[in-house]
This record gives C-alpha cells, sequence and structure tokens, in this order.
C-alpha cells in the first residue's frame, strides 16, 4: 500500500512537472510566433505590419494601400514638441492625403517617459490630437522596432531618427520616398510639396 502511495506521489510530482514544462514550451511559442511575425513583415513590407495603437487596438498597416504615410516619432518633453499641433493641422488639411502615424519614444534624452495612459492624455489635452497615435516603441538601438529597423534599411539613404519627430514619408505602393529630420516642419513646403504628388 505503503508503495502504490510512493508511485502515486512520483506520477503527480512528474505530471505537475510535464505540466510547467508545457506552459514554458507555449509561452516560447507565443514569442517565436511574434519574432517569426515581424520578420516576415520586415521580408514583406511596410503593409504586412501589425501594431498595437496608443489605445491597445492592433492597427493593420494593410489599411494603408493606396494612400500616403506620415511616420513620426514623437515626445511629450522635447524642443520639437509643440510640432504636435502642426501634425494635428496636417491631418486636418490634407488627412484625405496622407495618414498621420505618431509612434512615442524615449530614445532621445528621457523626453518620453509616460506610461500609454499619460502619453495620450498630454496629447489630447494639450493639441488635441485626433490622428492615430501607435504603441511607445524604441527607434533605435538594440531593442529598435522591426518597423523602424524596416523604415531605416528602406528609406533613400538607410537613415535612422536621430531626435525626436523625424519623419519618413511611404507612398501609395508602401515604398519610403523620403525621411525629414526633427527641424523640418509637418506644414513645411517640403511635406506640403511632397504629399501633393
Amino acid at each position: 500500500m505503503k508503495r502504490i502511495a510512493q508511485l502515486l506521489t512520483v506520477a503527480m510530482v512528474l505530471g505537475v512537472s510535464t505540466a510547467c514544462t508545457g506552459g514554458s514550451s507555449n509561452a516560447n511559442q507565443t514569442n517565436d510566433m511574434a519574432t517569426e511575425t515581424n520578420q516576415t513583415a520586415q521580408a514583406n513590407g511596410f503593409y504586412s505590419f501589425k501594431i498595437e495603437s496608443l489605445d491597445g487596438k492592433e492597427i493593420d498597416f494593410s489599411k494603408f494601400k493606396g494612400k500616403k504615410v506620415l511616420v513620426v516619432n514623437t515626445a511629450s518633453e522635447c524642443g520639437y514638441t509643440p510640432q504636435y499641433a502642426d501634425l494635428q493641422k496636417l491631418h486636418e488639411t490634407h488627412g484625405d492625403k496622407v495618414v498621420i502615424l505618431g509612434f512615442p519614444a524615449n530614445n532621445f534624452g528621457g523626453q518620453e517617459p509616460g506610461s500609454k495612459e499619460q502619453i495620450a492624455e498630454f496629447c489630447q489635452k494639450n493639441y488635441g490630437v485626433t490622428f492615430q497615435m501607435m504603441e511607445k516603441v524604441s527607434v533605435k538601438g538594440d531593442d529598435q522596432h522591426p518597423l523602424y529597423q524596416w523604415l531605416a534599411k528602406n528609406s533613400p539613404n538607410q537613415e535612422e531618427p536621430s531626435w525626436n519627430f523625424s519623419k519618413y514619408l511611404i507612398d501609395e505602393n508602401g515604398k519610403v520616398v523620403a525621411f525629414y529630420p526633427s527641424k523640418v516642419k509637418p506644414m513645411g513646403e517640403e511635406i506640403l510639396a511632397a504629399i501633393q504628388k
């Protein structure tokens, strides 16, 4: 009887151990799938990306086919932060010609320290932002988001953001056609001329 009890205990321990291992395996599989999706997106282009918005909804970039897209890395505590106002104006006046995607990033001077809720509140309260704000990402370095890896690799001069409010313009076919440094204003002639083409 004692021997049976011992065998049952061993069986239970093995069962728990297997279950734990299985759980870990599932987590690894999920991470592997996310990595694979990102690698596929990098290989297949702009429209293959699916990224969460600031409010947690998945945005499928395939919905931007046939439209110009301006991708901007944003920050709430930067000298260029007032460009939010110009981005909003561009959205309101030329939203039929260009989609704006704002990506909060804390890569430069620690100027975007906030949580997604704080960033959303800041954008709404100070600039009335209604254009699409995306999840907070890293736009350069070892943890650079796959989208920004793709943008840098495929921009005309393979440029990466050098500061907050750097901008990439993607044309209607998903090709990166221009990179604009922070000082180029969203409502400036350079960008307005490019979106009118």
